[in-house]
């Protein structure tokens, strides 16, 4: 799976461009506010429906327009192909696959699966459990069919217990309560499921970039395990209707990254801890390799601020042979590194948001 052919209208400073990209390495290079994150924003958008930049699409969209669009084809198995678009204006969404209307931003997640490596990546380690949690149901979404349906149906019943909580209407507090338990005990068994097929990718990997031993993750559920989750609701509802919101539960969720039983973040170097986060998200797509022998595009943007020279020339050799679609900006071809030894790239160069093959 890769992206043959990429169209972005009204993206930042890029008013129309149209790129054609190799399957293994896209090496786009060029100035500050040229427009290479953009590129990488546009990619992002197509797959998830939402910028990793703003939290508002409006920032976003070239302000010369009141819309942007970007459109894809996807090369699939077999010689087969997906028609892939997204139009945003800040308040609708327009997705069509395959010419067809869809009104789920899951369906662009799935038919193209996205990792991003960018300079504020070592968040996922350094703040809160929030990304944590989205990059744990990020890869199970993903090795999982089943599981979006039931974190849908965990989260209506969170949302109505929180409803309930506010206006202190109690009374059908325990038919949430009995959803929210199973569906939520549900969730974090998935999640446990996968971080155990995960960790051993991940600490291969980690070890290529890496000089640290007695790494694990650790799961978090959200809740005390030593108490059935029914009876932690119960025990806390008083808690609960003080406040207005559910406390305990998946919600709530996480999962650490241990060094020798110590939290990474407060043992190892920056540096070291850019290269596990970035050991982390190169492992989810190696693990959907395994899995489903496919998966989307890898987008590393400025890749330079990341790594250091003897780290890039690793990471380089390890991307060209995953086996996955990569697209990596730079300032410059020399933060790229050799190149000589690979057989199959496309270079770019990236001027005021014309992107030139070079």
């Amino acid at each position: 799976m890769s992206l043959l052919t990429l169209d972005i209208h009204a993206v930042r400073n890029i008013q129309h461009q149209s790129v054609c990209l190799a399957p293994t390495l896209n090496f786009f290079y060029g100035a500050n506010a040229s427009g290479k994150s953009a590129l990488i924003e546009a990619i992002y958008i197509l797959g998830r429906a939402k910028s990793f930049r703003s939290a508002s699409i409006k920032p976003v969209i070239n302000f010369q327009h009141d819309h942007l669009v970007v459109t894809a084809l996807i090369a699939q198995s077999f010689g087969l192909t997906n028609h892939l678009g997204i139009q945003l204006d800040g308040k609708t969404i327009e997705i069509h696959i395959n010419q067809q209307a869809s009104q789920n931003k899951s369906d662009l997640a799935y038919a193209l699966p996205l990792q991003l490596i960018h300079p504020k990546s070592y968040e996922l380690l350094d703040t809160g459990p929030h990304l944590r949690r989205e990059f744990l149901d990020w890869g199970v979404f993903h090795s999982d069919e089943k599981f979006l349906t039931i974190w849908r149906r965990f989260k209506k019943a969170l949302t109505q217990r929180n409803s309930l909580l506010k206006t202190k209407q109690l009374s059908q507090i325990g038919v949430w309560d009995k959803e929210l338990v199973y569906y939520g005990t549900i969730v974090d068994s998935h999640r446990r499921q996968y971080l155990e097929k995960f960790t051993p990718v991940f600490t291969e990997i980690a070890s290529n970039f890496v000089a640290v031993e007695g790494l694990e993750l650790f799961p978090i559920s959200g809740w005390d395990l030593s108490r059935n989750f029914h009876q932690v609701l119960q025990d806390e509802l008083e808690k609960d209707v003080r406040y207005g919101f559910t406390h305990s539960g998946p919600h709530r969720g996480d999962f650490q990254l241990l060094v020798n039983q110590r939290l990474a973040k407060d043992f190892v170097s920056r540096g070291q801890l850019k290269l596990l986060v970035m050991s982390l998200k190169l492992a989810q797509v190696q693990l959907l390799l395994n899995q489903n022998n496919h998966f989307g595009c890898i987008l590393f943007d400025d890749f330079a601020a990341e790594l250091d020279v003897i780290n890039r020339a690793k990471v380089l050799r390890y991307l060209a042979d995953c086996g996955s679609q990569v697209v990596i900006t730079a300032t410059d071809t020399d933060h790229f590194g050799d190149l000589s030894c690979l057989d199959n790239y496309k270079m770019f160069h990236v001027e005021h948001g014309y992107i030139k093959p070079v």
